[in-house]
This record gives C-alpha cells, structure tokens and sequence, in this order.
C-alpha cells in the first residue's frame, strides 16, 4: 500500500492537530471536571451545560459559531487580527481550536468520573499527618487519577482525529493547511475513481485509532493501584 505525498500530508496534518488539541485541551479539561465534581457554586448547572453543548449540537452549528466568533468579521477574531495579526479562520491552528472544542466535553466526563470516584477519605488521612493541598494531589489524587486521565486523552485524540463537521465548516478545506482525513476522505468520495485513495486513508485511520486504543490499555495497565500509592 503506497501512499502519495499527499496522503502522507493528510496523514501528518490530522496527526499534528489532533496532537495539540489534545495538549492545549487536557489542563483546562482537568480543572473544569475538578470544579464540576468537587465545588459547589451558583451558575454549575449552567456552565455544565456549557461545557457539554457540542455534544448535543450538530458539529456544523459548532462550526458556524466558531466562524462568527473567531471569523475575521466576528468580535474575538476581529481583535485577534487587529491586535496580533493572528487569523485562526482557514488554517491548521482553527483546525486545532475546532477540534478542541469538539473533544473538549469527552475529556470534562472522562475525568469528572475520575473525581467523582476518588476516594477522598485519603486525602482527608493525608492532611492530618501534615501533607499539604499540592502534595495531597500529586501523591494521592493525581496517581489514582491516572487510568481516567489516559481515557481522556485517547477520546479526546480519537474525536480531534476523526472532526469533520465543525472543522470544514470553520476552516474549511484546504489542502496541506486544513485538510486532514475525514475531510480527505469525504472530497475523494466526490472525485470518480477515488475509490483506491479512500480505501487507503480509511485504512490508516482505522490503524492509528487502534493502535491509540492499545496505547491506552497498555498505559492503563501499568497504573499505579491504590494500595500501591
């Protein structure tokens, strides 16, 4: 199976932002799936919410909120451009704020589970024998928190690698800058005698969603228990 310059470019694009949504994605995943499990405030339902509406929404009305926001005419883009001529509609780096905004939500509920299962009676333990906040959770929550961390990277990884909607709608679908597999895959299914090319990247997707599966399995495996930590 040969693959084309061209299909290693979709290849490396999807790659390069699935990777960093995932990056720019898992602190703030982290914090909001802590304040949702652990805190008690006016306005947690609405934010909840929030949070979890790209979920329900069609990928394409994400899409198009994401263009009147951060378009070139929308008020958070106009300032992105007019103050550090940074331009996020039709590039890889929308791409990445697209995909993160599809994959955000997964990440929230893989690690609000986490929290919400956590036995925190060990941090109550560790505090009076003198351990502080910070030291509570990179010893104690943080090792147990492990398994429920790798699921959402590797939901996150896999919705960033698989985003169609959102992103054509707010990128679009340029080659080399914006184009990555599901859209590759959907303009050759448009293109007679594409068929061989579709089959290929179909193929390398299915291989890097597997081989990110047994990934976190395997990491999952290794995970510190609790009578461990």
């Amino acid at each position: 199976m040969s693959l084309s310059a061209e299909e290693w470019e979709v290849i490396y694009l999807s790659l390069k932002i699935a990777l960093w949504c995932i990056t720019i994605s898992a602190l703030p995943a982290l914090f909001i799936a802590w304040l949702l499990a652990r805190c008690q405030f006016k306005g947690k339902t609405l934010l909840s919410a929030i949070v979890h509406l790209p979920l329900v929404i069609p990928p394409v009305v994400t899409g198009y909120f994401l263009l009147v926001l951060l378009g070139r005419n929308g008020p958070i883009g106009r300032w992105l451009h007019e103050a550090f001529e940074i331009s996020l509609i039709f590039s890889w780096h929308g791409a990445v704020i697209a995909t993160a905004v599809m994959s955000f939500p997964l990440m929230v509920r893989a690690l609000r589970s986490g929290f919400e299962t956590h036995d925190w009676r060990l941090n109550e333990v560790a505090a009076t024998l003198g351990k502080g906040p910070v030291r509570r959770f990179l010893t104690i929550t943080a090792p147990l928190l492990i398994p429920s961390f790798i699921s959402a990277i590797t939901l996150g990884f896999a919705r960033a690698l698989g985003e169609f909607g959102a992103t054509i709608t707010f990128v679009s679908n340029i080659p080399g800058e914006t184009r990555n597999l599901p859209i590759a895959i959907y303009g050759l299914l448009q293109i007679p005698g594409g068929d061989d090319k579709v089959i290929r990247l179909v193929i390398i997707s299915v291989l890097i969603s597997f081989a990110a599966i047994a990934l976190s399995e395997w990491l999952v495996r290794k995970r510190p228990t609790r009578e461990g930590t």
